[in-house]
C-alpha cells in the first residue's frame, strides 16, 4: 500500500513540475518576451515577426491612451498617402477595406500621432502605466514662444514631442497648441545634452527638424487594420501642407535690442498707422487666401517684421509679394469686391506687374510680381510720369511661415539674404527718407516703356 502511494505521490510531482514549467514557458512568451521586445504573435492571422511587432505596439499605444482619454490622431505621412489611395473604401467601410495588415505594418522605425495641447491635462498616471505596459518614454519640452514677447514669462517651458517605444518600434507624439492667427503650431524636435541620443532615429522624425504651422483641421473616425483612429478628414490636403509646414518664430529678443537703439513711436499717428496696416494686412490675406492665391511679407512690411516684429510706422504702407506663376485675373475684382479700390495698376503680366489698392484714409496696399530667372528672382518699378522702368534682384528663396500681427502668414526662409538684398548690410538702421527709384541696394534701371504701350501699362486711378 505504501508502495503504491510512493509513486501515485512521484507521479503528482511529476505532473506538477511539467505544469509549473509549461505555466513559466506561456508566461514568458505572453508577457516578458512582449516588454523586452521579442517578435508577437500574427496580426489578424496575415503577419509576423516584426510586420506584425509595428501593429501590436500601435494597438497597444493607443489601449494605452484610450485608458487616459487623450484624444489624438494619425499624422504619420508614411500610412497616410497609403491611406489616401483608398479614403473612399476606408470612409465606407466600417470595419476597414482588408482583411490584412495593409497600413500599420509597412517597414518604418516609428509611427506619428498628434494631439491637441488643451485637449489633455498632462498627468504622471499615464507615464507610470506606460512602465507598467512595457514601454520606455521620453518627454521633449522647450520655451514656449508664444509668450517669448513678454519678458516675465518667456522662460517658461512646455512639452512639445513624446516619445514611447516598445520592443523594435517608437511611438512619435506631436504636441499641437493653438496660435493667435487661429492655427495650429508644432516645436521643434531638440534634445537636451543629458538625453540618449540612441532612443530612437531621432532625425528620421518627420515633425522634429523645424517648427511647423497647419490650419486646423476636420478629423474623421476610421477602422485602419482593425485598429480604430482618428485622422484628417482630407489626408492629401494635410500631406500637402506638411511639405510647406516649415515656421519661423518673430525674432523677438532682436526686436528688444533694436527698440533699445531705437525707441519706439509711440505717438497717436504711429498707433493708428499700426491698426490700418494690420487691418489691411488682415484683409488682404482673407482676399488672396480665397482665392488660392499664395503672398508673403515683403518690402519694408517684411523689414518690419524681421527687425522689431511689428510694422514700420513711417512706411505708410503694406507691401505684399506675389509669384507672377500665381497670378490670376480675379485679384483685382476680388480685393474691389472687399472694398479696396484699385490705386494704380503698372506693368503687364509679362514684365513687371505691379498692383496698388486703397486701404483706410491714406494707408494704401502694394502687391509686387515676382519673376524668376535662372539664378535670381526680380520685381518690376515703373514711373508713371516718364515710363522709365526699375528692376529689383533678390537670390532665390523660398517660403516659411510665420505669426505678425496675429495673422500666420508666408515670408521668405533666407529672411537675411531677402532683406539684405532690398536694403543693403544697413538695413538695421531706421531710414525715413526714402526714394524707390534710389534708395533700395538692389535697384536698378530696366528700360523705358514705349509710348504706345502707356495707356496699358501705366494705369492711375
Amino acid at each position: 500500500m505504501q508502495k503504491i502511494n510512493r509513486n501515485v505521490v512521484l507521479a503528482l510531482l511529476l505532473v506538477t513540475s511539467l505544469a509549473f514549467l509549461l505555466f513559466q514557458v506561456c508566461y514568458y512568451k505572453f508577457y516578458v518576451s512582449q516588454k523586452n521586445g521579442a517578435a508577437f504573435s500574427k496580426v489578424r492571422g496575415s503577419l509576423s515577426g516584426q510586420d506584425s511587432t509595428r501593429w501590436h505596439v500601435v494597438r497597444k499605444f493607443l489601449g494605452l491612451i484610450s485608458s487616459h482619454n487623450i484624444p489624438v490622431y494619425l499624422i504619420d505621412p508614411l500610412i497616410l498617402e497609403l491611406v489616401d489611395k483608398d479614403i473612399e473604401q476606408i470612409r465606407s467601410s466600417p470595419d476597414g477595406p482588408s482583411s490584412e495588415c495593409k497600413y500599420f505594418c509597412v517597414p518604418r522605425d516609428f509611427t506619428t500621432f498628434a494631439l491637441l495641447d488643451k485637449t489633455w491635462k498632462h498627468e504622471v498616471g499615464l507615464f507610470r502605466t506606460a512602465e507598467k505596459m512595457g514601454f520606455q518614454w521620453l518627454k521633449i519640452i522647450n520655451k514656449d514662444p508664444r509668450l517669448d514677447g513678454m519678458d516675465d514669462l518667456s522662460g517658461m517651458e512646455i512639452p512639445l514631442h513624446y516619445i514611447f517605444k516598445l520592443a523594435s518600434h517608437a511611438i512619435h507624439l506631436v504636441v499641437f497648441y493653438e496660435r493667435n492667427g487661429n492655427y495650429l503650431w508644432h516645436g521643434p524636435l531638440r534634445l537636451k545634452q543629458h538625453m540618449d541620443r540612441k532612443f530612437v532615429p531621432f532625425r528620421k522624425l518627420h515633425f522634429g527638424r523645424y517648427p511647423g504651422a497647419y490650419e486646423k483641421m476636420e478629423l474623421l473616425h476610421v477602422s485602419i487594420d482593425d485598429l480604430k483612429v482618428q485622422i484628417p478628414k482630407n489626408p492629401s490636403s494635410f500631406l500637402e501642407e506638411i511639405s510647406h509646414s516649415r515656421f519661423l518664430e518673430c525674432r523677438y529678443r532682436e526686436a528688444r535690442a533694436f527698440f533699445q537703439l531705437y525707441p519706439d513711436d509711440a505717438s497717436l499717428d504711429a498707433v493708428e498707422f499700426r491698426k490700418k496696416a494690420k487691418s489691411l494686412l488682415h484683409l488682404a490675406a482673407l482676399t488672396l487666401n480665397n482665392l488660392g492665391v499664395k503672398f508673403w511679407l515683403s518690402s519694408g512690411t517684411c523689414l518690419g517684421w524681421y527687425r522689431q516684429c511689428n510694422v514700420i510706422p513711417h512706411s505708410k504702407d503694406v507691401d505684399l509679394g506675389i509669384f507672377i506663376r500665381d497670378y490670376t485675373a480675379e485679384i483685382i475684382p476680388a480685393f474691389q469686391k472687399a472694398g479696396l479700390p484699385l490705386k494704380h495698376k503698372f506693368g503687364k503680366v509679362e514684365d513687371s506687374l505691379e498692383l496698388s489698392f486703397q486701404g483706410d484714409s491714406d494707408v494704401k496696399l502694394d502687391i509686387f510680381f515676382f519673376y524668376e530667372e535662372d539664378d535670381h528672382i526680380w520685381n518690376g518699378g515703373t514711373q508713371a510720369k516718364s515710363g522709365k522702368k526699375f528692376k529689383y534682384l533678390f537670390p532665390k528663396f523660398t517660403l516659411c511661415w510665420t505669426e505678425f500681427v496675429e495673422l500666420k502668414v508666408h515670408v521668405p526662409c533666407e529672411t537675411l539674404q531677402y532683406v539684405e538684398a532690398n536694403y543693403g548690410p544697413g538695413w538695421k538702421v531706421p531710414v525715413k527718407a526714402w526714394d524707390w527709384k534710389s534708395s533700395p541696394y538692389n535697384v536698378q534701371t530696366n528700360g523705358v516703356w514705349p509710348v504706345d504701350e502707356w495707356d496699358n501699362v501705366i494705369q492711375i486711378y
